[in-house]
């Protein structure tokens, strides 16, 4: 039982991952090649077309991108959003450190 626990939860570690790495790819070519639309995110990214449809939504949800008659673009958040994930990013490879150290 211990043993599906401790899968689970790195499971669900890597999934947000995963998923935080798509989102970043997804503004990153929007930031870069926007307008733009699914089919070519899809494209560029090798991700899916829902895939690339649920990050897309995510990241308007966040005000970080908009849809446009010719495909979605950044809006003016879009770089301290990136800026913020940076130093987010540094704090979380910190938090990493501290957690494999309780593990030793």
């Amino acid at each position: 039982m211990e043993e599906k626990i401790r899968t689970s939860i790195t499971d669900i570690t890597q999934k947000e991952l995963d998923l935080l790495g798509r989102h970043l790819d997804v503004l990153k070519t929007v930031r870069d090649q926007g307008p733009i639309g699914i089919i070519r995110l899809s494209q560029i990214t090798g991700q899916p077309q829902h895939m690339i449809r649920y990050s897309l939504r995510t990241l308007e949800r966040d005000g970080i991108i908009v849809p446009s008659p010719q495909g979605a673009i950044i809006t003016e958040k879009a770089q301290d959003t990136l800026d913020n994930l940076l130093m987010n990013l540094d704090e979380m490879q910190n938090t990493v450190m501290n957690l494999k150290t309780k593990l030793k």
